[in-house]
């Protein structure tokens, strides 16, 4: 099954791609590797998730929060490859958390975006290489943060 169609199966829709904020790519393609910069939790109606987990968000929420973001890398992905289905694998995420001091779950929050692409990609394509961690504050106060890298099918 086409991953779009596994979104639309799990109840998912994708963003519009979000537009780069500063001095950088979305997504560099270079030798069969796709990474992405850091994407935040914006969603289909524009608005992005903000505030620090554990103190204005609940757990569950950063997750949610996560998954999000999990969608805006797949957006980016779709404008920049056309398909979707070009990738094989998830290679690396680095998931950055808004929390306040004290706020040890950041693993947790990731699981969203991690839980996403495990969905489509499966055990063996949908786990790669992570760290998550917690930050002081995000680009507009945004609840995480994630950026990392795909395996293109050949």
């Amino acid at each position: 099954m086409a991953l779009e169609e596994k979104l639309s199966e799990l109840g998912y829709k994708l963003p519009s791609p979000p537009q780069a904020a500063g001095l950088y790519k979305p997504v560099l393609i270079n030798d069969g590797v796709a990474s992405f910069s850091g994407h935040l939790p914006i969603g289909i109606d524009g608005v992005m998730i903000t505030g620090r987990v554990g103190v204005d968000l609940t757990v569950e929420e950063g997750s949610r929060a996560a998954i999000q973001v999990g969608l805006n890398i797949l957006s980016s992905m779709r404008a920049e490859l056309g398909d979707l289905d070009r990738i094989d694998r998830v290679c690396k995420l680095l998931g950055m958390v808004n929390a306040g001091p004290g706020f040890t779950q950041h693993p947790v929050v990731i699981n969203g975006c991690s839980q996403l692409f495990f969905d489509l990609l499966g055990e063996d394509n949908g786990v790669g290489t992570r760290s998550a961690f917690g930050v002081s504050g995000l680009p507009g106060n945004a609840a995480v943060e994630i950026e990392g890298s795909f395996i293109l099918k050949k």
